[in-house]
């Protein structure tokens, strides 16, 4: 059995004059979803034997955050092709995870996050589902699992979706901006 844990990076500021949207970084807001999407994988217990991240500014501190609310350290790999990978190129760097490894996280970016859950879950209806095809918020975690003994094998529809965490499920004000 294998377990792929996605998180899309927090939200960032866009009212930050950098030259490249490459260097944005978090809001407040995103920070603060951050550490609650941290404490949450650490109530959850939730633990990983491999983590690939994009080196976006945003998603370097997004995991700075998720580390201060879980409470251990989190050793990404940094891989340049997940800065705002499709779904695709997500699913070929996955597929090449090493076999030993049974619990992988990716940190990215959507919405290549978006359509990998919705390319690897059943089009069926389920709650998680549903809730991604609504949107796939910032700093929100989706966990699926695959009976599979190699990550190779992933294929369409095989994934089991188990959870579905979005930051605005733990503190309300961490939810849409009103218009």
């Amino acid at each position: 059995m294998k377990t792929l844990t996605l998180l899309r990076h927090a939200k960032s500021g866009w009212d930050d004059t950098v030259s490249r949207d490459f260097d944005r970084p978090l809001n407040a807001k995103g920070r603060r979803a951050a550490t609650i999407i941290g404490r949450q994988m650490r109530t959850l217990s939730l633990a990983f034997d491999h983590v690939v991240a994009s080196p976006a500014v945003r998603v370097v501190e997004t995991l700075d955050e998720i580390v201060a609310g879980y409470g251990r350290t989190l050793a990404p790999d940094w891989d340049r092709r997940l800065y705002l990978a499709s779904a695709g190129t997500i699913l070929d760097l996955v597929r090449d995870l090493p076999r030993g490894v049974d619990r992988a996280l990716v940190i990215g970016h959507n919405p290549g996050l978006e359509d990998l859950v919705l390319l690897l879950t059943p089009d069926v209806t389920h709650p998680f589902r549903d809730a991604v095809e609504d949107k796939y918020p910032t700093a929100s975690l989706a966990e699926l699992q695959f009976d599979i003994d190699d990550w190779d094998d992933l294929t369409s529809g095989s994934a089991r979706f188990t959870r579905f965490v979005r930051p605005r499920d733990l503190d309300p004000t961490l939810g849409p901006d009103a218009d």
